[in-house]
């Protein structure tokens, strides 16, 4: 299995060949990219290649990602210790997905913190400079949602890939257990 250092150089490697081919695209006119598609796909991309790794599962590991984390990668032990490595974390569709579920409980918890330890003015000063309903709003309405999550979950496949997951390996994997019992059943 490749290292994080390698899986983030797949990733660096294959995000330059498909800008390559986007630049190519738009300029031949075959595909029009706004500025705000190309740069949420590539924030997405790389919050999902540096920040949110599937290799997150590994508790107690020193991993590329927590290490991005600088000293907030110790929010991460618990979802390694709710995952175990390899395993749901390391799925196509759920798996990415438990990191932004987990992500959004942490930035749940602070926020709720936030409004109990802060001032009343100084809550709202950060709610109006914050301002999330209007990102929020902006984000679906200008259509930047999809390539934000294109981008991410780009950048967790190709790490999947690269520690030889296949699409439907849970599927298969299941459907063996599951003629097995068949079997045994008749």
């Amino acid at each position: 299995m490749p290292s994080g250092r390698v899986h983030n150089l797949i990733n660096i490697g294959v995000y330059a060949g498909l800008a390559g081919l986007a630049l190519y695209l738009h300029e031949t006119r075959a595909v029009v990219v706004s500025p705000a598609q190309a740069l949420t796909f590539t924030a997405g991309y790389a919050v999902g290649t540096f920040l949110l790794s599937p290799d997150l599962d590994l508790a107690e590991g020193n991993v590329d990602s927590k290490r991005h984390w600088g000293f907030l990668g110790a929010l991460w032990v618990p979802y390694g210790l709710m995952f175990s490595h390899r395993g749901l974390s390391h799925t196509w569709v759920i798996g990415p997905l438990t990191r932004l579920l987990y992500l959004s409980v942490m930035v749940a918890i602070v926020w709720g913190a936030l409004q109990f330890l802060l001032p009343h003015d100084a809550l709202l000063t950060l709610r109006r400079t914050l301002d999330l309903r209007s990102l929020g709003a902006y984000v679906w309405s200008t259509g930047v949602a999809v390539p934000l999550l294109a981008g991410y979950y780009l950048s967790q496949w190709l790490h999947l890939t690269a520690d030889g997951v296949r699409p439907d390996h849970g599927l298969r994997h299941g459907g063996r257990k599951l003629r097995g019992a068949a079997r045994r059943w008749r």
